[in-house]
């Protein structure tokens, strides 16, 4: 006869771990239930916010590089991940639930290879004037571009990989954020 379960600890229990932590989230009412942030009464700042994702190559597919751009049977990878990444910043609001819609005044996407490496390196900065931070727009346009570099090579070179999607910086608001 298998031993009983153990017994779990009920994180979900007045004063558990998860009723803690949801408490100080800003996304949540005080019934646990999603919440979007009433912003109504914050000034609008200038915000700012930079975020990056690395997409893995396979070894070999640098060297198909043609004037800095990988250009497959679907197009050049690089332009058209950076159409990508801007259109889902500016579409951000849409797609992550609770996220205010923002106006973004600049969103520019800068795809790094350095020659031989196999380490992509997607940039995405954006700027507004808002009650809000913009970091979600780019870490979305980051994610995006770097899932767009994936689509258009997976067919070429299986077994990429998309790691370190992380926010750098942010400006404005309450307090200003640079990675260490």
């Amino acid at each position: 006869m298998p031993p009983p379960p153990r017994a779990r600890q009920n994180h979900f229990a007045p004063g558990g771990l998860w009723v803690t932590l949801v408490r100080m989230l800003s996304h949540v009412d005080a019934r646990n239930r999603p919440t979007m942030v009433d912003v109504g009464d914050k000034a609008v700042t200038k915000r700012s916010a930079h975020a990056v994702a690395v997409v893995t190559l396979p070894a070999g597919l640098a060297r198909q590089l043609d004037a800095g751009d990988l250009v497959t049977a679907k197009g050049p990878v690089f332009a058209t991940a950076i159409l990508a990444g801007v259109m889902a910043a500016k579409k951000t609001g849409e797609l992550i639930p609770l996220c205010h819609p923002l106006p973004l005044e600049d969103c520019q996407i800068e795809i790094e290879l350095p020659p031989g490496g196999q380490d992509a390196t997607i940039h995405c900065r954006v700027q507004t004037h808002a009650k809000t931070g913009v970091e979600m727009e780019a870490l979305t346009g980051a994610s995006v571009a770097a899932l767009t570099v994936y689509d258009m090579v997976k067919a070429v070179a299986p077994g990429m990989v998309i790691r370190e999607i992380s926010l750098r910086e942010k400006t404005g608001g309450k307090t200003d954020y640079r990675a260490p």
